[in-house]
């Protein structure tokens, strides 16, 4: 890419973040009732983008090769853990991942 170019895309990436920063307060003014549907998609879109993210961690996971699941399953269960005593995201997939990452390189080689 030629300079020209680097900063057309640059320009076209700012427009477009600073767009999806700014066009929600555009559609829904502070004085006026955000529609029932938007309400509505923000109660239930993160719940749903969660199980994609692990129905995604989980399809490659083959029950019959190698470690069985194992190492997936028990640091799914300790994030599930950690999460419903502490209450502290970070600290449950922080935890899951350390926890993950030592047993694929350490227990299930």
């Amino acid at each position: 890419m030629t300079n020209l170019q680097i900063l057309i895309t640059i320009m076209i990436i700012a427009l477009i973040t600073l767009l999806t920063r700014a066009l929600p307060f555009l559609f829904f003014p502070e004085g006026k009732k955000t529609p029932e549907f938007v309400t509505y998609l923000g109660g239930v879109l993160p719940y749903a983008a969660i199980a994609m993210l692990v129905a995604y961690c989980f399809k490659s996971v083959s029950l019959s090769d190698g470690s069985h699941g194992i190492p997936e399953f028990l640091a799914a269960a300790f994030v599930l853990g950690i999460h419903k005593w502490k209450h502290n995201m970070l600290l449950s997939i922080g935890g899951g991942t350390v926890l993950y990452m030592f047993l694929v390189q350490m227990v299930f080689r």
